[in-house]
């Protein structure tokens, strides 16, 4: 029996796990989803063109690839249907768990007004309802992607939830759709997912039995864990290892190789502690030239230096075998790099470790390294500049972990493996 290979972000979300997933995928005959809705992007770049998946694994531009959407996933029917007519030739290629819940149009008006109502205090969510959607699976009142095989039915409990909770969106100013637009519209989805929608644990079971190679996808980041991140400023689900395995439905001792990815900066999404945040001229470039705005929603990414102290706390999380260090080209030109090694606390206390209530007052304790001409589409790691060797190693040094992967442009070819 083999085992099955994940994939995790280590940092806030959008480091590049969707250009690691696509280049290593012609490996695999799996690719799965195990986490998070249409609020997570991954942007893929191929031959020059771009492909931006929000429920989709990145193993999906691999035709010779099954893809799954695990049972951990939230799923919005028409944003999954919208990315699905980017593709063809999708028949025994793509799957959906029928235990993953439904992120329908009501958890987005949900999320939106709960945000609004919450002013200065809201979290930042992408608005696209997926607290909400998670909110209704562990509150036991929700409904999985199984249930569109009945719309009739379906819509009968939407419905019957709808009135009971009649208080509550009256009291957000939310409008309750008329029953038959809502009955067309899952009736709709029913004609086009229907064909998709299997049990695919039992599937990944079969798949890791007859010694298939298997690639688990996560989504998000691990600072975004709804127990393990920067509460409350997280997702809604655990984007860690042990996560993954929850998602998809395999057991702790079916994993195999654990790939971090990170970004040889840092970035964030919304509001929260970011202890490395750069609020000048270098964290602005770093935006501009690393394109930093969500795949999602198209907000402006916050940016920063390295930051060491996080990066070991989530590679110890997720036990990490090796890294993938990605976009070290965004880096070229500047001067002085820096890395954040340590925090300082509000009593003046330094610390390696990353603490349980991170907030605004704790600061960054920095080393500063010499910058680097350009490392653009560099294939070998002998070819790097002196000074991007250094940083790289200094990463490895404060970590404790080797960097295998390295990026050294969008392009899917550009990527250095030692």
């Amino acid at each position: 029996m083999s085992r099955a290979d994940l994939i995790v972000g280590v940092q806030w979300g959008d480091e590049g796990k969707g250009k690691i997933v696509d280049m290593l995928s012609n490996k695999y005959d799996f690719v799965c989803r195990s986490a998070g809705g249409h609020n997570a992007g991954h942007t893929v770049v191929v031959d020059g063109k771009k492909y931006a998946l929000h429920l989709l694994p990145s193993g999906i531009l691999n035709k010779n690839v099954v893809n799954i959407i695990g049972n951990g996933v939230v799923v919005n029917p028409s944003v999954l249907i919208e990315e699905l007519s980017n593709f063809s030739e999708l028949e025994g290629r793509f799957f959906i768990s029928g235990r993953a819940h439904l992120n329908l149009n009501h958890h987005a008006l949900i999320d939106q007004a709960n945000e609004k109502m919450k002013g200065k205090n809201a979290i930042g969510t992408t608005g696209k309802g997926i607290g909400p959607s998670y909110a209704d699976k562990v509150n036991r009142s929700g409904h999985r992607v199984i249930e569109l095989l009945d719309p009739k039915k379906l819509c009968d409990d939407l419905f019957s939830n709808f009135e009971k909770n009649k208080h509550i969106f009256e009291y957000l100013n939310i409008t309750i759709p008329e029953k038959s637009d809502v009955l067309n519209e899952l009736e709709g989805y029913k004609k086009i997912l229907a064909p998709f929608i299997t049990d695919t644990t039992k599937m990944i079971w079969q798949a890791l039995d007859d010694n298939k190679n298997v690639l688990l996808e996560g989504a998000q980041g691990t600072l975004l864990d709804i127990d393990h991140g920067t509460y409350p400023f997280v997702t809604s689900s655990n984007t860690v290892c042990a996560g993954a395995c929850v998602g998809v439905g395999i057991n702790p001792k079916d994993v195999g190789n654990v790939i971090g990815i990170l970004k040889a900066y840092s970035t964030r999404v919304g509001y929260g502690p970011f202890v490395s945040e750069d609020f000048g001229v270098d964290g602005d470039t770093m935006c501009e030239v690393g394109k930093e705005y969500g795949t999602t929603t198209g907000r402006r990414r916050r940016c920063g230096w390295f930051d060491a102290v996080s990066v070991k706390y989530s590679a110890r999380l997720n036990g990490i075998d090796e890294f993938a260090l990605m976009k070290l080209d965004v880096l070229d030109k500047f001067n002085k790099v820096k890395i954040c090694v340590a925090y300082e606390l509000e009593n003046g206390e330094k610390t390696e470790h990353f603490p349980i209530n991170l907030d605004e007052k704790v600061k960054p304790v920095y080393i500063e390294l010499d910058g680097w001409d350009s490392v653009v589409g560099i294939k070998k790691y002998e070819d790097l500049p002196k000074n991007a060797k250094i940083y790289i190693e200094k990463i490895e040094q404060l970590t404790g972990f080797r960097v295998k992967f390295i990026s050294t442009s969008p392009d899917r070819e550009d990527t250095i493996i030692r």
